[in-house]
């Protein structure tokens, strides 16, 4: 027998190796060249939901010693206090008419800065009504007596001095309380007085003399009436001057005195027309019907 494959038997092992190493081979060219499979697609973690904001706590009233307090200049009728704030434009709503039992700290719009002191007494050595206009949390927002600015002071093209201002007060400072039933409204243009009541209906009307147009009575702004006193000085014996808690904004002082500019509503024979110095000039009849009304009436003066 040889020792040699035959011919044929080596070429079927050549083919039969061959075909093992092209089925290897492609073996190995699949798997190297195969993509692989893409990651299976995920949605991005879901974001948690913000919880709705709140609005932030009205913050804690300021400790203030009797000295502090005293310190402060009092917010009263002939006052210029920068610190103070220009009360909102237009109409305002309160319900309610306080006073104050001893003196009481005035603050800036930030709540954390002392500007002036609410008086426990008024010039006539009454107890100084104040009306809140708006209340938060231990604060309430009240207009007072005194000015922001004088008219002198303002730069030529800047907004004209507020004929009312406001600050925020302890809350737990009003003491008392007086229903404000009814409301007065003033209407330059018209040149009418009217007191509404509470759902708006006017009550009562009257012609009434206003400011002239060196010393006009200001307009788009609500005060409130402040005292009410006579004043033999000014021909004023017999009828009670209504002072409201408005100041003139186009001069300091009008009137030519030392009132503060301030306006006052009072009798006076000649009660129609553009006539004063800014303050509003009524009948008798006009006068008793506003005597009759609380201290701390709301007063809104319009075009």
């Amino acid at each position: 027998m040889s020792t040699f494959p035959s011919t044929a038997r080596v070429i079927r092992r050549t083919i039969r190796a061959t075909l093992a190493v092209a089925a290897a081979a492609t073996v190995l060219c699949m798997t190297a060249c195969a993509q692989p499979e893409p990651a299976a697609s995920t949605s991005p973690p879901a974001m948690p939901t913000p919880a709705p904001s709140t609005p932030a706590s009205a913050p804690p009233v300021p400790a203030l010693t009797r000295s502090d307090i005293a310190a402060l200049p009092a917010a009263v009728y002939d006052a210029v206090i920068p610190g103070l704030q220009p009360a909102p434009a237009g109409p305002l709503t309160a319900s309610t008419a306080h006073s104050v039992m001893f003196d009481t700290p005035l603050f800036a719009a930030d709540r954390v800065t002392p500007v002036a002191r609410i008086p426990a007494t008024d010039f006539r050595g009454q107890r100084t009504v104040v009306v809140p206009i708006r209340t938060d949390g231990p604060w309430a927002l009240v207009l007072t007596p005194a000015r922001q600015v004088l008219p002198s002071q303002v730069a030529p093209g800047d907004a004209a001095a507020p004929a009312q201002t406001v600050a925020w007060m302890p809350a737990a400072n009003l003491a008392g309380s007086t229903a404000l039933g009814k409301t007065v409204r003033i209407s330059v243009v018209a040149q009418k007085l009217s007191i509404l009541d509470t759902s708006g209906g006017v009550t009562a009307s009257w012609s009434v003399g206003v400011g002239t147009e060196e010393t006009p009575t200001p307009t788009g702004v609500t005060g409130y009436l402040q005292a009410r006193y006579t004043d033999p000085e000014q021909g004023q014996s017999v009828h009670p001057i209504q002072l409201t808690t408005l100041h003139a904004t186009a001069a300091d002082e009008p009137f030519g005195g030392a009132d503060g500019g301030l306006i006052g509503i009072h009798f006076f024979e000649q009660n129609t027309g553009a006539v004063s110095h800014g303050c509003v000039r009524v009948s008798a009849e006009a006068i008793d019907a506003l005597n009759a009304l609380p201290l701390g009436t709301l007063v809104t003066v319009e075009n």
